[in-house]
């Protein structure tokens, strides 16, 4: 954005910050402001060993970005069917949040966004010790949200006593619950590879088994908690059994990169999506963006590669968006080419601007 707009001969003062709403890119928007990254191998959301970050703040938090190692663009896109969404599990998650709490982390913030599981945050759960047992006493072998059915008992006692004594934030903008008509395996299922209706009511059915035994383990009904289903439940798995939290994932990230103060000097805001669309009007990152710039009297443009329902809605949400295709494509050469699209809309853009006589 910065380079197309540059190119355009537009004359402003350029502030770049990036902004992520717990989804991908989390993980970088939080070490552009200072931290560290540390490697672990773990295990992708199909048990095959990787390579994951997680990165510590410099007063000493953790951040978790569970995409990196539960995500969707972790699992080759000719492998995302209706088998990988019964398997898909968050255990490599556990993994990335053990090894943090191995190097003293107090503080969690887990991004959940980007997710291929839906399994209630199992198979997180079980790699910091919790052990899901089936009708003969055996703990089961898969945590995908397909196999929640067979969990009959869950036994607290191996969990991680250090995962008690933490701050856990669940940054999310989700406001869908674990289970449901607006729940995870309804909503986000069917992109994450479960493209029958029988398979969507396998997982509805298999959450909704699951949240039921957690409420008899536990006591607690965290099924309906808005924003538990986000990241296929793994959101309300992480509320039934750790002293978490959510909160808004672009309010947490435009508050750690000081978005207020660079907002009181500014007289634009230019943010981007890949699509536009119903969900992005739920707490995307854009209308969080947006929300904040609108209060300070701050207009926002929007670069989209997609557009789907009434642009006088989004501008009413205070985001005039500016789609970035210059001709018809296909989505993959969208997103191959998204460096060149957004770059080039940018500098348009710019022109505008300089048509106009735009100053603020």
């Amino acid at each position: 954005m910065a380079r197309g707009l540059t190119t355009s001969g537009f004359d402003a003062t350029l502030i770049k910050l990036p902004i992520a709403d717990g989804g991908d890119g989390t993980l970088d928007a939080f070490l552009s402001a200072g931290g560290s990254r540390t490697p672990v191998r773990v295990h992708d959301p199909l048990g095959h060993a990787i390579n994951a970050d997680f990165g510590l703040l410099d007063d000493g938090t953790a951040v978790i970005e569970m995409a990196l190692a539960s995500g969707l663009a972790r699992i080759d896109p000719v492998q995302v069917n209706p088998n990988s969404a019964l398997i898909a599990s968050t255990f490599g998650t556990g993994e990335l949040i053990r090894a943090a709490l191995d190097h003293g982390a107090k503080r969690i913030i887990i991004g959940l966004g980007g997710s291929a599981t839906t399994d209630g945050g199992a198979g997180c759960l079980a790699a910091l010790g919790i052990r899901f047992l089936d009708v003969q006493g055996r703990a089961i072998a898969q945590f995908g949200g397909g196999f929640l059915d067979q969990v009959s008992k869950i036994d607290l006692d191996g969990l991680d006593p250090r995962a008690r004594g933490t701050e856990w934030i669940i940054a999310t903008d989700v406001q869908n619950p674990a289970i449901g008509e607006q729940g995870a395996a309804r909503v986000f299922a069917p992109q994450k590879g479960a493209f029958d209706h029988a398979t969507v009511e396998r997982l509805e059915n298999n959450l909704r088994h699951f949240f039921d035994l957690v409420k008899h383990t536990t006591s607690v009904d965290v099924s309906q908690i808005p924003g538990g289903g986000a990241a296929g439940a793994f959101a309300a798995g992480l509320l039934a059994f750790l002293p978490a939290r959510i909160a808004s994932g672009i309010d947490l990230l435009l508050d750690h990169v000081s978005f207020d103060v660079h907002l009181a000097d500014a007289n634009l805001v230019i943010t981007s999506e890949g699509r536009i669309d119903a969900q992005t009007l739920g707490g995307k990152a854009p209308l969080g963006v947006a929300r904040r710039a609108a209060a300070r009297g701050v207009p926002t443009i929007a670069l989209v590669g997609g557009l789907s329902g009434d642009s006088a809605v989004l501008v009413e949400q205070g985001i005039i968006p500016f789609p970035i295709t210059s001709a018809p494509m296909s989505l993959q050469d969208a997103v191959r080419d998204a460096d060149t699209l957004v770059a080039s809309a940018a500098q348009r853009l710019g022109y505008l601007l300089k048509l106009t006589k735009w100053d603020g």
